[in-house]
Parts: structure tokens; sequence; C-alpha cells
């Protein structure tokens, strides 16, 4: 039988029915050149940092983690960490990030903050939510 994760942070899991209550993915490819720089900065990529908190191995939290894997790969360039936090495992969290409904997604870098609930399936919402694609502005008329 294994012991659940101790309150150090473990690293890299891909799978959020993985028995760890905090797992962190980091993206593969490091040096592509994707990614936003930090304004000022010369040839800093920014690593996006990104907390997905969920409730166990529910379909929703199985969907959020996988379509925020597959969004991450896709518009992120590999500079990005995934952190999953599960709230039956650890419930006194929900409180650090003030998370009132599962899953949901917590951009902690780069900043500001930002939340986005729900399992990620709308692609265009997450990426607005995310600032990775701007919001379209309605039509006047």
């Amino acid at each position: 039988m294994k012991k659940a994760a101790s309150k150090s942070r473990k690293s890299i899991s891909t799978h959020p029915s993985r028995t760890a209550s905090k797992r962190k993915l980091t993206g593969k490819s490091q040096a592509n050149g994707l990614g936003k720089k930090a304004p000022g900065a010369k040839d800093k990529v920014i690593t996006w940092e990104l907390r997905l908190y969920v409730a166990g191995n529910t379909p929703n939290s199985i969907a959020a983690f996988s379509n925020l894997k597959q969004i991450c790969e896709t518009h992120m360039g590999g500079r990005y960490r995934i952190e999953i936090i599960d709230l039956l495992r650890n419930p006194q969290l929900a409180s650090g990030d003030q998370i009132i409904a599962i899953p949901t997604l917590v951009r902690r870098l780069p900043i500001p903050i930002k939340k986005i609930i729900g399992d990620l399936s709308n692609r265009e919402r997450v990426l607005i939510g995310l600032d990775l694609k701007p919001a379209r502005l309605p039509a006047m008329g």
C-alpha cells in the first residue's frame, strides 16, 4: 500500500487519478521560443504556473485535466507547470485560492491571477480567460 504524498510538493504526473493529493506536470519542450516575454526582460520566456483543483477521479476532473494539458501543449510551447490539487485529500487547500467550485483552474503566473471554473471544454473561453487569445468585442450596430 502506497503512502499519500507528503506535504512537500511531489512533481510530474500526467493523470489526475494518481493517488498523490498534489502533483505537478511540467511542459516537455523547453526551448521552442513560444510563450509571452516578461515586460523589459531580454529573451526571458515566462513559465506559466497553473493549479487545477479537482475532487477525486470524477469524469469532470479527468476531462478538465485532459483539456488543460492539450491547451498547454498547443498554446504555451512547453513553458508551463500544472499542479493538481485533489480537495478530497486536502480540503484545507481550497481556502488558499478561495475555491468555491470544482474543477477550477487558477493561473498563478503570469500575473494577474485568474480563475476558470468547469471542465475546460470550451477552448475559446479558456484561451480568453488565460489571456492566450483576445476577447471578441460585441458587434456594434
